[in-house]
């Protein structure tokens, strides 16, 4: 009987030491478990924080500009079409577009149109679409397929201030030299036309950046036919627009 026994107390403590073991095999499974599932989760918890931080990071361009004088040296802020602009420089802008936008030549046709296109606002945009779409009869390209071509040539600008002191309108004065293909002498035609503008955010796409660095917006252009007399040799132009009446609002 002592033998029995004894044998039961060994298989009993075997089969207890095999409990344990499987007990603690069960438990080391579950720590790895909960440590992966801590590592998958803090994973995620790490990439969602990324996502989120990822349209913080920026690279700000910087220009860094030399006195060739005292040597200095100083950075210069990148504009953002935040900052009133010197009449001169809104000057050279209308000036700009109106000789550009106005004129036409075959050789230059598409390049004017992307180039104008990158002064407009959305609005203006859809209106010079249809003036060059070729479904559009009176469009330059229908009109002047013969190989006529327009040379536009500002001699004036006017600025006007509204009654709330808003200065965004200007009245462009100038002449559109027509000459046709068989090389015949130009006829000239007298315009004026009344400007709204703005100044908005730079493009982001260097070529329209390269043509419109300030974010200088043509927000409507209404050109008129002006009536010319000339009394003698000299031309002696007389207003007979009312263009400048056309937008409300308006205080010479």
């Amino acid at each position: 009987m002592s033998r029995d026994t004894a044998l039961d107390a060994y298989f009993a403590e075997a089969a207890s030491w095999d409990a344990d073991r499987s007990a603690q095999a069960k438990r080391t499974l579950r720590v790895a478990w909960s440590v992966a599932g801590a590592g998958w989760l803090c994973a995620i918890m790490i990439a969602a924080a990324l996502m989120f931080l990822m349209p913080l990071k920026r690279v700000e361009p910087f220009l860094i500009r030399v006195d060739n004088t005292s040597g200095l040296v100083d950075v210069v802020p990148v504009f953002v079409g935040r900052a009133d602009m010197p009449e001169a420089v809104t000057r050279y802008f209308l000036d700009h577009y109106v000789s550009v936008c106005e004129r036409f030549t075959h050789a230059t046709a598409e390049s004017d149109y992307e180039e104008c296109g990158g002064f407009h606002t959305p609005q203006r945009n859809q209106a010079w679409y249809a003036q060059w779409n070729r479904s559009n009869p009176a469009s330059p390209l229908n009109v002047y397929k013969d190989g006529t071509t327009i040379r536009a040539q500002v001699t004036s600008i006017s600025f006007f201030t509204r009654a709330g002191g808003t200065t965004d309108l200007a009245q462009v004065r100038y002449i559109k030299a027509k000459r046709a293909a068989d090389g015949a002498e130009e006829q000239k035609s007298y315009w004026i036309a009344t400007i709204q503008y703005a100044y908005g955010d730079p493009s982001k796409d260097p070529k329209l950046r390269r043509w419109n660095p300030l974010g200088f917006r043509i927000i409507d252009f209404r050109p008129e036919p002006e009536v010319v007399t000339e009394p003698g040799p000299k031309t002696t132009p007389t207003i007979m627009s009312t263009a400048a009446s056309a937008l409300p609002g308006r205080t010479p």
